[in-house]
């Protein structure tokens, strides 16, 4: 009897051991599948290739689609967009901008720990996503006018999160757009702008 108890004990083991290896393995898959978004190229961006159209205001699920899309599929041009603004009011307000920055950081997460834990907060956030992101961005706003930093906010964060927001409206997708953000919306890739999308309620409408 204890022969059988002891060599069920050396089972359970082996088997645990194999579990914990299994994790391992499923963790490092992913980290491997976690793949930097390349950067597009001008032509594709703005140039002579990038073909724009305004927006048909009449059919906002469309309109939505588009941007969240050109998201993923531009998010290294937009993010290093954005990181110039950043160097450039940084280099003349460091301490501002980085008030500013840690502001609109703590609500960004507030929004998002809300959003998890209360019913009414996800549902907003996921049929009202512009205005989520209106409601992050005007509160910060308003700490940040009690505090002296309006002005680093506006040129270093709202107005670079502006012109990204206008140039995803107005750029059509092409094919090679339409297929890369099919691999992200799957979960074949895993990229910044993709995760951002997510916690803003926004994963299932990336692709579509």
């Amino acid at each position: 009897m204890l022969r059988r108890l002891n060599s069920f004990k050396r089972v359970f083991r082996t088997v645990g051991l194999q579990c914990m290896l299994v994790n391992v393995v499923n963790k490092g898959v992913k980290m491997v599948d976690f793949q930097p978004p390349p950067f597009r190229t001008l032509d594709d961006f703005l140039l002579s290739s990038a073909r724009l159209s305004v927006p048909d205001v009449r059919n906002l699920d469309r309109w939505n689609n588009r941007i969240i899309n050109n998201l993923l599929y531009y998010q290294s041009n937009y993010f290093a967009f954005a990181a110039a603004f950043l160097v450039i009011v940084g280099y003349f307000q460091p301490l501002q901008l980085i008030l500013g920055a840690t502001i609109v950081i703590l609500l960004f997460l507030g929004f998002v720990w809300g959003a998890e834990n209360k019913a009414v907060i996800r549902r907003f956030r996921r049929n009202h996503p512009s205005l989520s992101l209106a409601a992050i961005l005007g509160s910060s706003y308003l700490l940040l006018s009690f505090l002296g930093g309006v002005a680093v906010f506006l040129f270093g964060i709202a107005f670079p999160i502006l012109m990204i927001l206008i140039h995803a409206s107005v750029r059509l997708r092409s094919l090679k757009n339409k297929i890369e953000n099919k691999l992200e919306s799957i979960g074949l890739k895993r990229t910044p702008m993709g995760l951002l999308l997510e916690a803003l309620g926004q994963e299932q409408e990336a692709g579509s």
